[in-house]
Order: structure tokens, then sequence, then C-alpha cells
């Protein structure tokens, strides 16, 4: 995981007057009010996404809901199989495709849709990983999750959200609070 972290350029994902603050573990903006989540969260949500065996995450297909800046998605696709990661800001969306292709990464797909009905055309997903808060899990994205699948998200608003992680385990669903943490609420429809 750590080696992961280590070798994607977090500065490359910000504004250059940002440069400077890129490798602090603080989350930063990214415009359209959202942000680059804080390196400490990105690794948790991913190792929980991936569970005790980092190694398996070679052979996962995750969906990323809230592609941003595309730090997580870069972070992703040096431990998965194959990322399909969608963004309801097309110049977000834009932005994050240049610097994927920056990094020559070709384990990735991207899609410009509401997050919150997912990417159907390729489900099921190993994994799901969501980079903002809806007040409860959406129905859309336990659909899509692969039997024994691992969603990773932030539930909740205001100072109330938690980050949980939901286990599918045939027909149902096993639900662990990881921790207290603050995302961006979400938000419905094409930005």
């Amino acid at each position: 995981m750590l080696a992961a972290i280590r070798a994607v350029p977090r500065h490359i994902f910000v504004d250059e007057a940002l440069s400077a603050r890129a490798y602090q573990n603080t989350a930063l903006p990214i415009g359209f009010s959202q942000t680059i989540s804080q390196p400490y969260i990105v690794a948790r949500m991913v190792q929980a996404l991936l569970g005790d065996a980092e190694p398996a995450g070679r052979r996962m297909k995750v969906l990323e809901i809230g592609t941003g800046c595309g730090y997580q998605t870069a972070v992703l696709a040096g431990l998965v199989r194959q990322v399909y990661t969608v963004e309801r800001i097309a110049v977000l969306l834009e932005r994050a495709r240049a610097r994927l292709r920056t990094l020559r990464l070709q384990n990735v797909h991207s899609h410009y849709a509401d997050g919150a009905q997912g990417w159907l055309s390729y489900a099921p997903y190993d994994g799901i990983i969501v980079a903002f808060a809806p007040r409860s899990v959406p129905q859309a994205l336990l659909k899509q999750l692969a039997p024994e699948g691992r969603l990773v998200i932030p539930v909740g608003s205001g100072g109330e959200q938690r980050l949980l992680l939901v286990q599918r385990q045939g027909e149902h669903f096993r639900n662990s609070v990881l921790e207290g943490v603050s995302f961006v609420p979400m938000q419905r429809g094409l930005g």
C-alpha cells in the first residue's frame, strides 16, 4: 500500500499554487467545491477495499465513484487489475484523464455520469470505493457489487459522517464502521 502511494506524484493532481503542500497529510481544494483527499484517508479506504490480502487486489475489478482530480484513481491503478471511475463534473474528469494519461496508466476507464448510479455496463465489481458522502448507501451500488465484494463509502451529513465497509455475503450485506470522516456531500446529476 505505502509503495503504491509513494509511486504516485501527488503534486501533479493539485494546482501549481498548492504544489508545495501536495505531500502534506491534508485535503486540498481542486475546484468546483471539491477536494483531493488527504493521503491517510486514501490509504485507509484503499486498504479497507483490498482487505487483508493485498496481492489479491491484482485480480480485482474496482469501481471508483468520484474521480475528482484522479489521485485516488492512480493509487488504485497500481494495485488492482482494472479501475472503472465515474465523475459528474466534466472539467474535473477531463483534467483527471490528462493527468492519468501523463502517468501512462493503461488499466483505467473513465465515464462522465452521475456516480450515485454507478456504472452498470461493467458490473459486477469486486470492489467499489466512493469519494463523496450520501446520507445512506445507494442501492444502485449495492446491486453492482459482486458476491463477496467490498464497498467503502462515507455516509452521513455534516459533521456526522462515518466511513463504512460494506461486505456482500450472498444476498446479505454486513456493515462495519471504520471511523469518523469529513467528505463533500453527494450531489446528483451532472455538473
